[in-house]
């Protein structure tokens, strides 16, 4: 292989290379300038309680025999 021919298969790779990182690069740019948008959002959900015990949904009845039980009713 001669020394142009060298040269200019590494000038192909590198363009291929930088090819590569423009298009990864322009698909994010038109994600985020698509998709991302910063403005404040337009609803409220006001306040939301996050403790288990505050909500009506969080208490369960008790199953009437234990996890782990021998027989039909748990003796």
């Amino acid at each position: 292989m001669s020394d142009l021919s060298q040269q200019k298969s590494t000038f192909r790779s590198w363009l291929v290379i930088a090819f590569l990182v423009l298009l990864v690069l322009a698909k994010g740019l038109f994600a985020f300038s698509i998709v991302g948008d910063r403005a404040m959002p337009d609803w409220s959900y006001g306040t939301i309680e996050d403790v288990p015990a505050s909500s009506p949904y969080a208490d369960y009845p008790l199953p009437p025999h234990p996890q782990h039980i021998r027989g039909s009713r748990g003796q």
